[in-house]
């Protein structure tokens, strides 16, 4: 496992999460609650895919981290987040998207 999933897993375990409207709503329109998603990212065992964005806000370059893992009843499920930084600390992560996985 990778020290940056371990740094997400420990914000989760923290409460230091947010979910965004939009990942919300995914997880809503799939039957499923925030507790799912946060389940699969715990049981994660590693990082699906890093890509590279601009913020479409402050048009800022971030990293957003897509992991795919399951929840303790076998549902394979899609989040997408990235780690936000206050006063260059890490203090959150948030999720911007979560949903079921076709894959």
């Amino acid at each position: 496992m990778s020290s940056l999933l371990k740094k997400i897993k420990r914000l989760i375990i923290k409460g230091n999460y947010q979910f965004t409207l939009k990942a919300e709503t995914e997880l809503e329109s799939d039957g499923l609650i925030i507790e799912d998603a946060l389940e699969s990212i715990l049981n994660a065992e590693d990082i699906y895919k890093i890509l590279n964005s601009s913020n479409p806000k402050t048009y800022k370059k971030e990293k957003l981290y897509i992991i795919k893992s399951l929840t303790y009843d076998d549902i394979l499920i899609y989040t997408k987040g990235k780690i936000a930084k206050i006063n260059k600390q890490d203090q959150f992560y948030i999720l911007i998207s979560s949903k079921r996985s076709l894959s």
